[in-house]
């Protein structure tokens, strides 16, 4: 089985939007896909069916409580472990967190979607950055929004990830738009960054970085 990060530059960047759409895309292609988010916090008025495990047990097939053990819930919007300490939780450890990771057989592809910004505390332990570091995946995915601010922090985030073959991947880009497609370009043309602005070319990347190693 091949597995593959999706990281982000900040929250609310369409992390779990992309991983879904890309889990179809590769579906799609005759990849049997599985999810795993190893924790998730979020709004205790959150309805179900919109939190991250269950977007992504639809995208593939699963159970929510498969996505993210059911223990690994926090019902308070603050990062996991932060969330874990507010509500009384034992502290939450990286490696327990990979410990818990475990995927069906026959799995082609799967996909880990981590909690907040590359640099946000998934663990008491580890951030995000460092949680992937200790999952060793084949490769990694950046999602970024399009819109202002995304140079500097696409640029600090790729920074941090060239240990691992990486795309990265503008959300929400409109064609239309004359900011999005400067970015866009400047980030290819200048800055030589793997950028990808639909899931269609990212599902592409995504197959040749799990086909290279």
């Amino acid at each position: 089985m091949k597995s593959v990060a999706i990281v982000g530059t900040g929250t609310e960047i369409g992390k779990t939007w992309v991983a879904a759409r890309l889990a179809t895309e590769l579906a799609g292609r005759q990849k049997i896909i599985a999810a795993r988010k190893p924790a998730q916090s979020f709004d205790v008025d959150d309805a179900v069916e919109l939190l991250d495990a269950s977007i992504l047990a639809a995208a593939t097939g699963q159970q929510a409580i498969d996505v993210c053990p059911p223990h690994r819930w926090y019902p308070l919007a603050m990062a996991p472990p932060m969330a874990a300490t507010a509500l009384g939780n034992e502290p939450i450890l990286a490696s327990a967190l990979l410990d818990e990771m475990c995927w069906p057989a026959g799995v082609d592809i799967g996909l880990i979607e981590t909690a907040g910004g590359l640099r946000s505390p998934l663990a008491d332990d580890a951030d995000n950055l460092q949680f992937v570091a200790l999952a060793n995946p084949d490769a990694v995915v950046l999602v970024a929004d399009a819109g202002l601010g995304t140079i500097n922090l696409v640029r600090l985030c790729a920074d941090l990830l060239k240990p691992w073959p990486f795309t990265v991947i503008l959300n929400r880009f409109d064609s239309q738009d004359s900011l999005h497609r400067r970015n866009a370009q400047w980030l290819i043309e200048r800055d030589c960054l793997p950028v990808v602005t639909t899931v269609a070319e990212l599902a592409e990347r995504v197959l040749g970085h799990c086909s290279n190693n």
